[in-house]
């Protein structure tokens, strides 16, 4: 690893988000899906597997060959060497399965504006009353939906290992495409209704760790202008 560069900035809920968590029991009167919190402030938050999962899922049809989403390991390699991957051993290696891990590193996110929403009386999440009905019974299927609010803020913070320079700026190309899609996408569960719609602001990028060519990082830095994510 030569250096660690560092994405941050902040996810911008545009429409109610849900990323379902658990709960410990399920009382009557109880929420049918409530959304995933942070112990320690029982805030909503955007667990990191949440947004790696779907920027690899994503990409993986952004650079597939195929319309059909192949396996983890069989995805393009500019996909594969961001997210990891695994594959089989040579004979001499005993056939056993080598690992690459990620160049990069997802961090969960944590809600950043709670004071702000508070200040104007706005809680941080909201219950979605929805209703399904089946189409040969006529009977109703009433359901309750946790959601973080519209406008709710989280703290994102992205760590890029730099392990080849030379390989650095397509890997940035392929991170600031995977942002670019996410925004005409969503996050969470229930997109096809209008959750999880999301959009970045304030993107930086600055090297934290070891030596990073200037000219390779003022470049990157380029890439998200580019795709209007700065």
């Amino acid at each position: 690893m030569l250096a660690k560069i560092m994405i941050s900035g902040k996810i911008i809920s545009r429409t109610g988000m849900h990323i379902g968590g658990t709960s410990g029991f399920s009382a009557i009167g109880a929420l049918d899906s409530p959304v995933i919190r942070d112990i320690q402030t029982d805030d909503p938050m955007i667990p990191g597997s949440s947004l790696k999962g779907k920027m690899r899922s994503l990409l993986a049809r952004q650079y597939a060959d195929s319309t059909k989403l192949p396996a983890h390991n069989s995805d393009p390699e500019r996909v594969r060497r961001l997210f990891g991957y695994m594959q089989d051993g040579k004979s001499g290696d005993g056939g056993q399965q080598m690992a690459f891990p990620a160049r990069l590193q997802f961090s969960d996110m944590f809600l950043a504006n709670k004071e702000e929403l508070t200040e104007i009386g706005v809680p941080t999440t909201e219950v979605k009353f929805e209703n399904t009905i089946n189409r040969l019974t006529a009977v109703a299927n009433p359901r309750q939906i946790e959601r973080s609010v519209a406008g709710s803020q989280f703290d994102l913070n992205l760590i890029y290992n730099v392990v080849n320079k030379d390989e650095m700026i397509e890997d940035f190309e392929t991170i600031c495409k995977g942002l670019k899609l996410l925004t005409y996408d969503y996050l969470g569960g229930h997109g096809s209704r209008g959750y999880g719609r999301i959009s970045f602001s304030g993107l930086e990028i600055k090297c934290v760790c070891g030596e990073c060519d200037p000219e390779i990082l003022d470049r990157c830095k380029a890439l998200l202008a580019e795709e209007k994510l700065a």
